[in-house]
């Protein structure tokens, strides 16, 4: 057998982290009716403060890919999943709305920013040479399946005894995934004497040249402003969270019990997605490393758009089956875009620069997320119906399909 290279356990590391995070920030999704009624917040309200969150973890994820090459990998994953293990605790003893802002909207949003935007990045491009689109494809899957596959349980738990037992696996999952991280992870592969993955160099780790973290995100958004491509990716991107974390993550429970679907069938099928999208998106990054990244974005965001135009008929057919071929269908498509889009930053502007890049993006992506999740919100208070913001998000995927074919093929920037 060949010997195990020690960045398949940094990759199963991180995996197991993004997905901790990625349940604790989606988590939303399920708590906006218990929060209603233990609370008596409207629902417009409770949805501000899970837009903050959205917001606030993609603006800070250049913030955090600065901070990492700054301060190190393993120390902000702590300080990252330690800030959301207190808001976990924090939450035990919220009363007011301005703390639910604080809370879930801040502090969450904050914690999740690393684990949720740039983590995937940065690990593929410090532990992998060779499969770097396939390690970036796994940990992308993460990122969703985190945010989708233990619903089910926290429903469960939600509707069989109330919100705070849900709160309480949670806090747990987050304590034990601190104690794995102090104990496996680690900055480079040279702090462990091996070479990346692919490679027979062990590559010297230099002292960090970068000086305030936030000077240098904010002189890479500078450069990225001037090139057309970062504007047509993070054109795209908005898109892709308005119609994926921001509506469908926060707004699909609460729109399929408004047809009568208990929450924790509803939870199911996120689950379901969720299962569905660790195919689609590990499978997207190996398409990735094969072939063009702007065609296999059209058509994702292409067949996205045409899903989410098809939901409410769905929904209003009261067939089970068909709802069950949308889940399938939409979790193979859910975050499959990120692998072709992190090639595209990394061909436009080099491995160095790419995490970075990426980031500024993630922000774009984020910001799409809080407007569908606020605006969704604010439909159903005005229409009682989520049916206008789903087919919305429809027509804006396929505009985004057409964003990403006009980006000019780039060689490869020099490593």
């Amino acid at each position: 057998m060949k010997k195990w290279h020690y960045s398949w356990t940094i990759l199963i590391v991180t995996f197991f982290a993004i997905i901790v995070a990625g349940i604790i920030r989606s988590s939303s999704g399920v708590f906006i009716i218990p929060f209603e009624n233990t609370f008596g917040w409207s629902r417009a309200s409770i949805s501000f403060a899970f837009a903050i969150s959205l917001f606030l973890y993609g603006f800070f994820g250049p913030f955090m890919a600065a901070f990492v090459e700054k301060y190190g990998l393993t120390r902000m994953m702590l300080y990252s999943m330690g800030l959301l293990t207190l808001s976990l605790a924090a939450t035990f003893i919220m009363q007011h709305e301005w703390q639910l802002v604080i809370i879930w909207g801040v502090m969450m949003g904050t914690g999740s920013s690393l684990f949720l935007t740039v983590l995937s990045t940065q690990v593929a491009n410090r532990w992998f040479v060779k499969r770097r689109g396939l390690a970036v494809g796994i940990l992308t899957a993460a990122t969703a399946t985190g945010q989708l596959i233990l619903l089910p349980v926290l429903a469960a738990l939600v509707d069989r005894y109330s919100w705070y037992h849900a709160i309480v696996l949670i806090f747990v999952l987050s304590i034990l995934m601190i104690v794995l991280i102090a104990l496996f992870m680690r900055n480079y592969p040279a702090n462990v004497g091996i070479a990346p993955y692919g490679s027979d160099t062990i590559e010297e780790v230099k002292p960090t040249t970068i000086g305030n973290p936030f000077v240098f995100a904010l002189s890479a958004l500078k450069e990225g402003l001037r090139a057309k491509e970062f504007w047509l990716l993070g054109g795209s991107f908005f898109i892709c969270g308005l119609s994926t974390s921001g509506l469908i993550g926060t707004h699909f429970i609460s729109y399929c019990m408004s047809f009568g679907i208990p929450v924790v069938t509803a939870a199911a099928m996120l689950s379901f997605m969720g299962v569905f999208d660790l195919i689609g998106t590990t499978l997207s990054g190996w398409l990735t490393d094969r072939f063009d990244n702007r065609w296999l974005l059209f058509w994702y965001y292409s067949l996205r758009g045409a899903s989410l135009i098809a939901l409410p008929y769905a929904l209003a057919s009261d067939s089970y089956a068909l709802l069950m071929m949308f889940a399938i269908f939409y979790g193979l498509d859910w975050i499959a875009t990120v692998p072709p889009t992190i090639g595209l930053t990394r061909q436009r502007f080099g491995v160095q620069k790419s995490a970075i890049m990426y980031g500024w993006m993630v922000a774009a992506h984020q910001v799409g997320a809080g407007v569908a999740a606020y605006f969704g919100g604010v439909v159903y208070e005005v229409w009682d119906s989520y049916q206008l913001a789903f087919m919305l998000a429809g027509g804006f995927c396929l505009l985004a399909s057409l964003f990403v074919i006009c980006i000019k093929k780039q060689p490869v920037v020099a490593q």
